[in-house]
């Protein structure tokens, strides 16, 4: 059977999101068996260490470093450092020059600093903290820069299950763990950093082989595909050929459809964070369980996002291609469950969050229910301006990027020195409120109409055509 080019790009884009998020946690999974037990608690009396960690002989002959925990946790906050600083320009550059650069040439990047990570982790934890920071500039394109190529290729009756691809990089957090942990038990921390590095560069070059911005600069579409996708999007998004409009601004930053999907992914995100980065210390110090060493229990969640993600992808489209309520009803419904759920169930946790079973279950469910945004705001921009989809996710990626930064304080605030439950009863409540709050904030502002804005008056659909000749070519 043979593909064609959206049903290609589908799986390059779900293989792509899954290789991402490999690329993103290899270190956090590496690490523990990177430093030197005995040495990994040093303190300041350290101090050639602090300056110059060098490498030390493993028991098993394998070597690690003497790296205290404020370098362990300089090395892996680096990422996201970098991460934060391309998140608006990488979506705005896709809208310019074209997704398929943008996000190839940054995958590329990043799996060959991923290559060369045991060699600067040889030189000394600023070298390898640098190129983390550098891979985070690097991948921090990726998600916005996905925007403008689905605005250029998917129809709106099938944006929902496109936008599930890229949640498929909760398969990839599912899939690393255990795969990282093969590979470290078998072949050293090393081999985490080769394999991971040589699966993104292989990917990289399917992606600029098969991939490209447009149907009307692929050389192998069909002339019945191209039709059927620019009859599809009838002129709502600007051609590749021509140059992109500039971002109107004014009108963006003014308007409450796009602030109704930043704020909400920043409630959202927020909370993503917190669940998955605080709360296991909350199972481990206040409930004795370390769900990080349950591979079920750790698994769970991220293959419910992605199944969750996928199941109302479908629906949505579904519901969107018999025309049975509108796209504002379907992004409004799927975003409340999406963002309303988890933040109702982090409500309850207020109640029984001493109990561990009930605490497992609505931890585990509030990230599956949050699988549900891929029909709701995540690709939203697409609805309301397809020319700048870029630049909102962008925008609305770099503020919730702050959730984890913002989620680490409070959680830290709040308990230390003071591991009580009341502290974490208070973190629950603002956990409930930030979702809840963003889920009135889309159900006010949200909606999937077509903004005028998006199309500037000299380039309107009416004025202009807005492709090129159809050529005689073979179906992808």
């Amino acid at each position: 059977m043979t593909l064609n080019c959206r049903q290609v790009l589908n799986v390059m884009v779900f293989f792509g999101f899954m290789f991402n998020y490999m690329l993103r946690v290899n270190l956090t999974i590496a690490i523990v068996e990177m430093v030197d037990k005995s040495n990994a608690t040093a303190g300041a009396a350290n101090v050639f260490r602090v300056l110059s960690p060098q490498a030390v002989a493993a028991p098993a002959g394998r070597t690690t470093f003497a790296w205290d925990e404020h370098q362990q946790n300089l090395v892996l906050g680096a990422f996201f450092w970098g991460y934060l600083l391309t998140e608006l320009p990488g979506g705005r550059l896709a809208e310019v020059v074209g997704a398929r650069r943008v996000l190839g040439w940054a995958m590329m990047g990043a799996s060959v600093l991923t290559l060369a990570t045991p060699l600067a982790a040889a030189l000394s934890h600023y070298a390898i903290a640098t190129l983390r920071a550098t891979i985070g500039f690097l991948l921090g394109v990726t998600w916005p820069a996905m925007l403008p190529m689905a605005a250029q290729w998917i129809p709106p009756a099938d944006r929902s299950k496109f936008m599930s691809n890229m949640m498929a990089s909760s398969l990839g957090a599912a899939i690393t763990m255990p795969v990282c942990g093969f590979l470290l038990a078998t072949w050293g921390w090393e081999s985490t950093f080769y394999v991971t590095g040589a699966v993104g560069l292989a990917w990289t070059l399917l992606w600029f082989g098969l991939v490209y911005d447009s149907p009307a600069q692929h050389p192998r579409i069909s002339d019945k595909e191209r039709r059927f996708i620019e009859e599809a999007l009838a002129g709502s998004v600007q051609s590749k050929h021509k140059e992109a409009p500039a971002v109107p601004w004014r009108r963006l930053l003014l308007s409450g459809p796009v602030w109704a999907i930043v704020l909400t992914h920043v409630a959202s995100i927020y909370g993503f964070f917190t669940v998955v980065n605080q709360l296991p210390t909350f199972m481990k110090k206040r409930l004795g369980f370390n769900i990080k060493q349950n591979g079920l229990a750790a698994s769970l969640p991220y293959l419910g996002k992605y199944l969750m993600a996928l199941g109302t992808g479908v629906a949505a489209d579904y519901l969107k291609s018999r025309n049975r309520i509108s796209t504002t009803a379907i992004r409004k419904t799927f975003t409340t469950f999406a963002v309303g759920v988890p933040g109702l169930l982090m409500a309850i946790q207020i109640f029984v969050g001493e109990d561990k079973v009930a605490s497992v279950a609505i931890f585990t469910l509030a990230l599956t229910f949050n699988g549900a945004v891929t029909a709701g705001y995540l690709g939203n921009g697409l609805d309301i301006a397809p020319n700048f989809s870029g630049t909102i996710f962008g925008m609305a990626n770099m503020l919730s990027s702050l959730g984890g930064f913002i989620s680490t304080v409070m959680v830290g605030s709040l308990t230390y020195q003071n591991n009580d439950f009341l502290s974490w009863q208070i973190i629950f409540g603002v956990l409930a409120g930030t979702y809840l709050l963003g889920a009135v904030i889309y159900l006010v502002l949200g909606t999937g109409e077509l903004q005028e804005w998006n199309t500037p008056e000299a380039r309107r659909p009416d004025k202009e055509p807005e492709s090129l000749p159809l050529r005689n070519s073979s179906a992808a």
